[in-house]
C-alpha cells in the first residue's frame, strides 16, 4: 500500500479520502448546489482496474474521464479540445457556430483530447479503458522522475487518439482558480502526495438527472467509502496551500 503523508492542516475528512485513494478505493465528491450539483465516483488512476471501471459504469452511469494535472498536461503540450474546435474553424465553419464559449456552471470546460492505450482494441470494454486509465496514472506517477522529452516520447508511446478515455485537465491554480471535480478531486490527491491523476464518473439517478446529494451519501455510506462536499476539500486545499 502507497504510504500517505498527510499535512497536519489538512482536514481529517481529506486527510481519510487521501488514504483511500492510496489504497485503490473510490470516494464520492459533491461540488456544490450553485454549480454542477452532481456527486463523481473518484478512483486513483494508477489503481485503475477492470473492477472499478464496471463500477462506475454500473453503479454511476456518467461520462468516465481521466484528469491530469495542470502541470503535467503543459509538460505534455497537450491541448484543450476547445482550442482545437477554435483552430479548425477556418477549414470547418460549422465548428464556429457549435463551440461553446461559456458554460452554464463555469467559465470554461475542461475537457482535453480524447485516448486509448495502444495495447486496446476498440478501447470500449472494462479490461480496455482500465488499461488506459491505469497507464495515464502510471505516467502521472512517474513524470516527476522524466524529463519533458522522456514524458512526451512516453505518452505517444502509449496513447493514439481520438480514444475512449477523456481527458480532463485541472485549472493552473487548482482550487484558487476553478471548483470543478477535476480541481476537487486532483487537489486531494496532492495534499495526500499522490500521482496527480484522477479519473471520474458523475452518478447519475434514476429521475434522468443527477443523483442526488442525500442518495450519493447513503451509497457511500453502505459502501464504506468517504464522501466529500466541495466546500470542506476546498477549506481544506485553501489552509494547505497557505
Amino acid at each position: 500500500m502507497m504510504a500517505v503523508a498527510v499535512p497536519a492542516q489538512v482536514s481529517a475528512a481529506v486527510a481519510r479520502a487521501g488514504e483511500s485513494l492510496a489504497r485503490g478505493e473510490p470516494i464520492l465528491i459533491f461540488d456544490a448546489v450553485d454549480r454542477e450539483g452532481e456527486t463523481d465516483l473518484v478512483f486513483l488512476s494508477e489503481k485503475a482496474t477492470p473492477e472499478l471501471i464496471r463500477l462506475q459504469r454500473r453503479d454511476a452511469g456518467g461520462l468516465i474521464c481521466t484528469a491530469l494535472s495542470e502541470e503535467i498536461r503543459a509538460r505534455l503540450g497537450l491541448p484543450y479540445a476547445a482550442d482545437l474546435l477554435a483552430l479548425g474553424e477556418v477549414r470547418y465553419p460549422i465548428l464556429a457556430g457549435v463551440r461553446r464559449q461559456r458554460l452554464r456552471y463555469d467559465q470554461r470546460s475542461a475537457f482535453g483530447i480524447t485516448v486509448n492505450h495502444r495495447t486496446n482494441f476498440t478501447g470500449v470494454p472494462d479490461n480496455d479503458r482500465a488499461a488506459t486509465v491505469r497507464a495515464l496514472g502510471e505516467l502521472a506517477r512517474l513524470a516527476p522522475t522524466l524529463s519533458d522529452a522522456d514524458l512526451a516520447a512516453r505518452f505517444v508511446q502509449e496513447f493514439t487518439s481520438p480514444g475512449h478515455i477523456p481527458l480532463l485537465y485541472s485549472a493552473p491554480r487548482l482550487l484558487r482558480e476553478r471548483k470543478g471535480h477535476t480541481e476537487l478531486a486532483v487537489s486531494i490527491a496532492r495534499m495526500a502526495g499522490l500521482s496527480e491523476s484522477v479519473t471520474v464518473c458523475e452518478m447519475l439517478g434514476d429521475s434522468g438527472g443527477p443523483r442526488s446529494p442525500d442518495a450519493a451519501r447513503r451509497y457511500a455510506e453502505q459502501h464504506g467509502w468517504a464522501f466529500l462536499e466541495g466546500r470542506t476539500i476546498t477549506e481544506a486545499f485553501l489552509a494547505w496551500s497557505g
